[in-house]
C-alpha cells in the first residue's frame, strides 16, 4: 500500500497563472506547468526569504519534501525562461489557507483581508 499524499498548505493562489514570451510565437501545445505547491515554495523561499525548514512548517510538510518541490520548480522555471516556453501554474496537492494559523504570512487569506478593513 502506498503512502497517502499529504496536502500542502498554500496561503493564496497566484494572481497570474500564465507567463510567457511576448516577442515570439510558440506552439500552443508546448508549455511548462508548475503546480500551485511548487509556486508556494518559490514564493516562500525566494520572495519571503524563509529557510527550507520554515517553509516546511508553513506548508505542513517535511523539509526534504520542500527541498524536492523547490528544486523541481526551479528546473521548470529555468526551462521556460531559457527555452522561451509559456509557463502555467495549475494543479498539485494543496489546500488553501483559511488564515487560522498563527504563522500565516500571505496577506491574501480571509484572516488578513478582515484585518485590513
Amino acid at each position: 500500500m502506498s503512502r497517502p499524499i499529504i496536502r500542502r498548505n498554500v496561503c493564496c493562489m497566484p494572481k497570474a497563472r500564465r507567463f510567457g514570451p511576448l516577442d515570439i510565437s510558440t506552439d500552443e501545445n508546448l508549455r511548462q506547468i508548475i503546480t500551485v505547491d511548487e509556486y508556494e515554495t518559490i514564493r516562500l523561499i525566494d520572495l519571503e526569504g524563509l529557510m527550507q525548514q520554515e517553509c516546511a512548517n508553513q506548508m505542513g510538510i517535511a523539509r526534504t519534501t520542500v527541498q524536492r518541490i523547490y528544486n523541481d520548480a526551479r528546473k521548470k522555471i529555468a526551462n521556460a525562461l531559457v527555452n522561451g516556453i509559456p509557463l502555467f501554474i495549475e494543479g498539485g496537492q494543496y489546500s488553501l489557507c483559511g488564515g487560522k494559523k498563527k504563522s500565516c504570512r500571505c496577506g491574501g487569506c480571509e484572516k488578513h483581508r478582515l484585518n485590513m478593513k
